[in-house]
């Protein structure tokens, strides 16, 4: 996996809606040292979480479609702790609202699922894990998850026998705020204002049915999905709501 050629590759799938039915681009980095793949691979993503801005009363904000620590963090763990031994590599998606990272392997076998996110080091390969540190990959061992959990919470995680795959909603500005490209129309207020409300309007319904998706929720709003995404993103930035469980079969919790 570490010689200048061999038969690992990396593949990085772009879609332009939020399922995979229309593909717009589809690479692959590697048959190559998995070094220098790796590095190919953090820098496309680099360019990918662009930086979205906009301008308030009385500042810019500017905010990346994906907390960049926290992503380069998952994506070299994805690589280092994906089993090869069956020669399946991560594969790295990006959808119109999210970016999901998926690795082949599961847990490690004996590890548990609070082993797993305690951040203590259970490396599957060893060797390459020792390789990533002396080239500067990666910083500590079991460092890398301390650094998601900082940003995001368990839940962006989906662990199956198998496959463990990161999910990063985007976090994007709302439609009707104002962008620092020119579109600004002077209705700062405005825009402030129909955005707590819209915030509020799904506070109301997760405290009413905490078990509620994001197409159920978009199908009683009218909100587009990518919408509620991005309200649920702020929320649970903003430590108003967090996900007890999993993914399909979890719920949504209010805090004060």
């Amino acid at each position: 996996m570490l010689a200048d050629e061999n038969g690992v590759s990396i593949k990085i799938a772009k879609y332009a809606g939020t399922d995979k039915v229309d593909l717009i681009e589809n690479e692959e980095y590697g048959y190559c040292s998995l070094i220098k793949a790796t590095n190919n691979v953090l820098e496309k993503m680099k360019i990918e979480n662009t930086t979205k801005a906009k301008v308030t009363n009385t500042k810019r904000v500017e905010k990346n479609l994906v907390e960049p620590v926290p992503m380069r963090e998952a994506l070299i763990n994805a690589v280092v702790h994906n089993d090869f031994t069956r020669e399946i590599p991560p594969v790295f998606e990006i959808f119109s609202d999210r970016l999901e990272l998926t690795s082949y392997g599961g847990l490690i076998p004996g590890q548990s699922r609070k082993e797993f996110f305690s951040c203590s080091s259970m490396p599957r390969n060893r060797e390459l894990m020792r390789v990533f540190k002396d080239v500067g990959l990666v910083e500590q061992l079991g460092s890398g998850m301390s650094r998601i959990l900082r940003y995001y919470d368990k839940s962006i995680f989906e662990i199956s026998e198998h496959f463990i795959k990161v999910i990063f909603l985007f976090s994007l500005l709302d439609e009707g705020e104002n962008i620092a490209n020119g579109d600004n129309n002077g209705d700062n207020m405005c825009s402030h204002e129909r955005l707590s409300r819209d915030v509020e309007l799904v506070l109301e319904m997760l405290k009413k049915m905490p078990s509620i998706t994001a197409t159920e929720m978009s199908e009683q709003t009218g909100f587009s999905t990518r919408k509620i995404s991005r309200i649920m993103r702020e929320l649970r930035e903003r430590g108003r709501i967090v996900r007890i469980g999993s993914t399909r079969k979890g719920y949504w919790k209010l805090k004060k």
